[in-house]
């Protein structure tokens, strides 16, 4: 019965160490910002977490990120949540593809700058993935 009862220990805290290893070493629920308007890219998509991103910003204002304009002028108590940049800043056929890139490093860079806050080198955010 102890020989039993060592083993099922053993047997114990050796998953539980594994189980410990992976939870450590498993990467954080990364997501891209991505837009299906871009069919190639020159960088590498960027990371973010939105949540965290909010949090440390201490961002709780939605609008602050997915505003909504009419008439040139921000509409208050309004988002566009769920929305694509795309879907307002489009691409007709002829466009630049850079003037929607542009407008992403208007709204995620523009804003850092304003803060002096978060990453504001093209390498900082397109980082290659390892």
């Amino acid at each position: 019965m102890k020989k039993r009862t060592l083993t099922l220990s053993i047997t114990l805290t050796v998953m539980a160490s594994i189980i410990a290893v992976f939870s450590a070493s498993s990467q954080e629920d990364i997501k891209f910002v991505k837009d299906s308007a871009f069919t190639s890219r020159m960088r590498p998509p960027v990371p973010f977490t939105h949540d965290k991103h909010n949090e440390t910003a201490q961002i709780e204002d939605c609008g602050a990120c997915h505003h909504v304009y009419q008439d040139g002028k921000r509409v208050d108590g309004e988002t566009s949540e769920g929305s694509s940049c795309s879907e307002c800043h489009t691409l007709q056929k002829g466009d630049n593809p850079m003037s929607l890139v542009r407008v992403y490093h208007l709204q995620c860079k523009g804003c850092h700058i304003e803060k002096k806050a978060g990453p504001i080198l093209c390498s900082d955010c397109h980082r290659k993935e390892k």
